[in-house]
């Protein structure tokens, strides 16, 4: 905002210029004095308290000189007229402060949804063992900060375990419904011995959370999730797929390979359509590879022409020469910043649904 306003500050002082320049530029029976009332009006939303005084009061200078010009400056058109500037000057200040009280009002917003946000999806430990991990969350919406995609990182007894999901509807229900997706699994991931027992344990806390919840989300919520589970050495990696996109493995060598299930899977919390067992499949992460985790709101980002963003396609074309680590802040850090901005290229602008990233690099020797 404040980089708006000092780009757009000159308007005010350009009004005053041009209406100088036309009421000279023409016949004296032609005046351009009345542009002189926007000025103060433009000010309002571009210049401080003093600055919208400054262009008040030149205005009315200005405003006398060119009626002087034109020999229309008389004791009852010119004082009326220079009421009037004295009083636009006057709304402009109001206005002026109505603004700076609702963008004050807008920040302390921002500054509570940054901290829910920290909250619900707290930024995950950048190095645990050869792992670099990262993580981004991109809102659809600029003052969005939070949404229903998720992901955690959690170091237990049993390796590294990671979760990236997806909860259906928006609003503060996908919110609190994330939450408590984050929050159970944090626990389930501390004590659950393998993946199955992970996805029964988490299955079951949503199921309680939409039962609280009542309603249409006890009926037919549900989370698409992705559990990724890395053993002590980061060799192999562990996955359970439920309902999710797959992940993608990115090779050293700038080679990128999709991940789908063997079998597919409904998504979590839609016991109605029955009890589905959790296959696990397991691949081998080389060194100096790096696992790409992310939600549907990546692949279902369109360009002006309704084509999708396709990330197998477009991964090698950003990282030429290979996904390798020797870049500033690491490459897990540096292929999420790549990642997104080439999206927001390909939509022209914000993508049109929340987007989770996460990587996570094995470090070569």
């Amino acid at each position: 905002m404040d980089r708006h306003r000092g780009a757009w500050a000159i308007l005010p002082w350009g009004i005053l210029v041009l209406a100088v320049v036309g009421d000279l530029a023409t016949p004296t029976d032609v005046t351009t004095a009345p542009l002189t009332v926007a000025a103060p009006v433009a000010a309002a939303t571009v210049l401080s308290l003093p600055g919208i005084v400054a262009v008040g009061v030149t205005a009315m200078i200005v405003h006398a000189f060119l009626a002087a010009i034109d020999h229309t400056f008389g004791w009852h058109h010119g004082l009326a007229n220079q009421l009037t500037l004295a009083g636009v000057t006057v709304l402009a200040v109001g206005i002026n402060r109505m603004l700076a009280r609702r963008e004050d009002g807008l920040r302390r917003v921002r500054r509570v949804s940054a901290v829910v946000q920290q909250a619900v999806l707290p930024t995950p430990p950048p190095r645990i063992g050869d792992l670099r991990i990262a993580a981004r969350y991109e809102p659809a919406e600029e003052e969005g900060l939070i949404g229903g995609d998720l992901y955690a990182v959690r170091h237990s007894a049993f390796g590294t375990r990671v979760l990236i999901g997806d909860v259906r509807g928006k609003g503060l229900d996908a919110v609190r419904a994330a939450c408590a997706d984050v929050w159970a699994f944090r626990y389930a991931a501390d004590h659950a011995r393998d993946l199955p027992e992970l996805l029964g344990m988490l299955e079951a806390a949503l199921l309680r959370e939409a039962e609280v919840r009542g309603g249409l989300e006890e009926e037919e919520g549900f989370t698409t999730a992705l559990v990724v589970e890395f053993d002590p050495d980061g060799e192999t990696v562990r996955v359970i797929n439920r309902g999710h996109p797959a992940p993608l493995l990115l090779s050293v060598d700038a080679t990128v390979l999709d991940l789908p299930p063997a079998e597919e899977a409904p998504p979590l919390g839609m016991t109605a359509l029955g009890v589905w067992e959790s296959p696990v499949e397991s691949f081998r992460l080389p060194a100096g590879a790096t696992l790409l985790c992310f939600t549907d709101g990546l692949t279902e980002a369109r360009d002006r022409h309704g084509r999708f963003y396709d990330p197998v396609a477009r991964l090698p074309h950003l990282f030429p020469h290979g996904f390798t680590g020797r870049h500033h802040g690491g490459i897990a850090e540096r292929l999420l910043h790549v990642l997104a901005a080439d999206v927001r290229r390909h939509c022209g602008g914000r993508p049109q649904d929340d987007q989770a990233l996460l990587a996570v690099h094995r470090a070569a020797p």
